[in-house]
Formats: structure tokens, C-alpha cells, sequence
């Protein structure tokens, strides 16, 4: 594949632009982590957290084994801050607020949320119409489960668009990626805040000028969510 792009680095961390449909791990082919690792052949590289393979956007690798324990530490405190968008069609259950809720294993690999409340993935979101019959949301999360948001989308009656996994086949196939991007992240480390926004560059339907004057209007993600 073509070199990936490096979207922020020191001497501590790695902040990269993953592209759509790469496997985080290598699979029948080479994961993101091999294509990390290989670009910094003198660290030892650490992944802080992880994206699906149909997910585009930042992720955060550390370079030491130090700085994987602490940053590491800042997200099981949920004070790494993640934002995402996703495209979806349809009218949401609700077009703001909340989606808690238990993740119980399905079928084939997926999820599914409870009503229970036991160890609950946590998501915040807000969303706009972009056109008729579509909305462009901004999630934040609050855990980091597996499918988390995926789950969360489609709960809400809406999952994302081409999403292969929660969104019906045949309608998910005809999109040209799964419509999810982790879209901006800020944290506090060693006395300096950081926040990295990165709008999607990959997807037709994330191009329509409906949906880039949304993403700028929501430039800075942090200031449309209040405290849990």
C-alpha cells in the first residue's frame, strides 16, 4: 500500500490517518500495525486504542513503553477524548443525547445492546440533516467497546451507512465504504493539551457540500458535548 499518512509526531506518540478498509491487525494481509511499526523501524510501536477495518481517521501510537502505560491510563479514565462521524440514512430513534446500554455477543461476530446496565458502552451524540433522508452524526465516546458506535447506530434505527456488518447487505453494498471516521481527539499529556481534528477525505457521500459545511461547522467537536 501507499505510505501512510503521519498526521502528528513526537518524541513520545504518533497520531496517523488510517485509511478505510485496512485491518488493524494483519489478516490474510498486513495489518495497520505492520505499516506503523515499519515506518518507525528505531520505536517500539504501542496502539493506544484501535479502529475497525471500516473505519477511517486518527489513531494513536505510542513509541515507548512509558508512553503506552500513560496514555494507556488516560484512556481507561476516559480522559482521551474521541470524536467520530457517521453517515446514516433513515430518522433516528432520537436526533441527540445518549445510547447506554450492555454489548452482548450475536451472531457471525456481532454485537447487539442490552437494556442492562451492568458494564455499559456509553456513546453521546448530536446529528443534522444533510439531505432528505440522511443525517450526518458526531459521537462522542464515553467507553471504548468493540462495534461500540456501530451497536449504537444501529439501536438507534439507523446504522451506518455500508456498514456490512449492521446495515442490510443490500443496501450497504451500494456504498463505497463504511461511513464511519474517527474524526478528532484531545488529551492532556505532560502538561500540554493536544487536539488533532481531521476532516474524511475518503468517501463520495462524505464529499457533498451538504455534508463538508456540516463537518466545518463542527470544527471544534468538544464544545457540542457537556459532561456525562
Amino acid at each position: 500500500m501507499e505510505s501512510l499518512q503521519i498526521f502528528f509526531e513526537n518524541a513520545d506518540f504518533v497520531v496517523v490517518n488510517k485509511p478505510e478498509n485496512l485491518n488493524f491487525h494483519s489478516e490474510n494481509q498486513p495489518g495497520l500495525v505492520v505499516f506503523v511499526q515499519k515506518m518507525f523501524p528505531n520505536d517500539t510501536i504501542f496502539p493506544v486504542h484501535r479502529l475497525d477495518k471500516m473505519t477511517s481517521g486518527l489513531i494513536l501510537f505510542a513509541k515507548h513503553k512509558t508512553a503506552a502505560q500513560q496514555l494507556g491510563e488516560l484512556f481507561a479514565e476516559r480522559k482521551l477524548q474521541k470524536f467520530y462521524l457517521a453517515l446514516a440514512h433513515g430518522k433516528p430513534k432520537k436526533k441527540q443525547g445518549w445510547v447506554k446500554g450492555d454489548m452482548l455477543p450475536a451472531r457471525r461476530g456481532s454485537w447487539k445492546l442490552s437494556n442492562t446496565l451492568e458494564n455499559p458502552a456509553i456513546t453521546q451524540f448530536v446529528s443534522q440533516l444533510t439531505v432528505p433522508g440522511e443525517r450526518l452524526y458526531l459521537l462522542k465516546l464515553h467507553t471504548g467497546k468493540t462495534h461500540q458506535i456501530r451497536v449504537a447506530m444501529k439501536s438507534l434505527g439507523v446504522p451506518i451507512l455500508g456498514d456490512l456488518r449492521y446495515q442490510e447487505t443490500a443496501k450497504a453494498s451500494l456504498a463505497d465504504r463504511g461511513y464511519l471516521h474517527a474524526y478528532a481527539v484531545k488529551f492532556d499529556f505532560k502538561g500540554q493539551t493536544y487536539q488533532f481534528v481531521l476532516p474524511p477525505s475518503q468517501g463520495a457521500e462524505f464529499q457533498k457540500p451538504e455534508v463538508q459545511m456540516l463537518i466545518q461547522q463542527w470544527a471544534q467537536p468538544w464544545q457540542y458535548f457537556i459532561k456525562e
